[in-house]
């Protein structure tokens, strides 16, 4: 319906509301204010355009306004009234529809990632949000030093940067569990990467991490899992990267794979460190930087603020406990993934 097109319904007793006024000079009854709420309502719900509504009125006024002598100051304040009335009827239903709106795609996304709901329907709610599951996506996941909200400034200002530059992609953000996600067909990088870029910086330096594109109705929950759980991984292996690809990291799960052939690898190879004076998280530490640097020692003795002698001393100290030599290539292989293995299954702080 055009805006000019305004029913009937929505004027229902204005006319004799200002004749009453016109004749009496009284102001509106508390069940003519009631009523007049009541057609606002109804004209938001039919999606009538407020403005239009409003020109609608005046003109009614125009058209019924007394030609006799009479107060212009009752007639005024009983159409103030009436469409102050009407107006408040009409945001109070936009209100609620927003709200509903809001709890609906609340649910939606609750469902989407957690897969809780079946996957064709799932789906067809899907497209009423902008998204196609038949299609490969993927998601990209922000945290900050804070918990964000949808309403919160940090997402709105992050989601206005995607629309500016991308403007209508198939992309969905939102947030969850205090963090910010952005869903895109897998196909645009592009959306993920700038996505990484805004988040990164509006969070003041928060970590960003991308899942692989995945394909079908369950694809979102796949690679919003991956992107958690690379997050966390990102923690444990203290890796400082602002933007992290789920995809360059793939070794990690399956070094953990096996959890139990992993804690084995590090009590094996690493348990004698414990037997070490101070224990063993100066010689883990130890060997952590001299692999970091590529074994290279001088740049591995100026990460732990050493001399090249002390460290050289602690990898001394190393092959003397372990009976494997860091700097031996057939050792460095089996030294250095139970390295990993100790970051990810956090030893020696979790008994193994």
């Amino acid at each position: 319906m055009a805006d000019h097109e305004i029913p009937e319904d929505c004027l229902t007793g204005y006319a004799q509301i200002l004749a009453d006024v016109a004749a009496t000079g009284r102001r509106l009854t508390r069940d003519e204010i009631t009523a007049r709420r009541s057609l606002g309502e109804q004209a938001a719900e039919a999606g009538l355009s407020l403005r239009t509504l409003v020109s609608s009125h005046l003109a009614a006024t125009r058209t019924a306004w007394p030609s006799a002598p009479t107060s212009a100051d009752s007639m005024l304040a009983a159409v103030q009234q009436a469409i102050d009335a009407f107006a408040e009827g009409y945001e109070r239903a936009q209100r609620l529809a927003v709200r509903q709106e809001e709890a609906a795609r609340r649910e939606f996304i609750d469902d989407l990632l957690y897969g809780r709901s079946d996957l064709g329907r799932l789906a067809e709610r899907a497209e009423r949000f902008g998204l196609r599951l038949s299609h490969a996506h993927a998601v990209a996941v922000a945290q900050g030093p804070a918990a964000y909200d949808e309403g919160d400034p940090v997402p709105r200002r992050v989601e206005q940067s995607l629309i500016a530059r991308f403007g209508d992609r198939s992309t969905l953000l939102t947030t969850k569990d205090g963090r910010m996600l952005c869903i895109a067909p897998g196909d645009q990088d592009e959306v993920l990467l700038h996505f990484a870029k805004q988040a990164h910086a509006a969070t003041d330096g928060g970590r960003v991490a991308i899942g692989r594109a995945q394909p079908g109705p369950g694809g979102v929950v796949q690679s919003y899992e991956e992107a958690l759980n690379t997050l966390d991984l990102a923690d444990r292996m203290e890796l400082d990267a602002p933007v992290l690809h789920a995809a360059d990291l793939l070794v990690y799960p399956v070094l953990t794979r096996d959890r139990q052939a992993m804690a084995d690898l590090v009590r094996s190879a690493l348990g004698p460190l414990t037997t070490a004076r101070g224990g063993p998280e100066p010689l883990l530490d130890t060997l952590t930087a001299y692999f970091d640097s590529g074994c290279i020692a001088a740049e591995a003795a100026r990460r732990l603020s050493l001399s090249v002698r002390a460290l050289t001393y602690r990898l001394e100290r190393i092959h003397t406990l372990t009976g494997a030599n860091p700097a031996a290539p057939d050792h460095r292989y089996m030294l250095q993934t139970a390295v990993i293995g100790a970051r990810l299954l956090d030893w020696p702080a979790t008994a193994l």
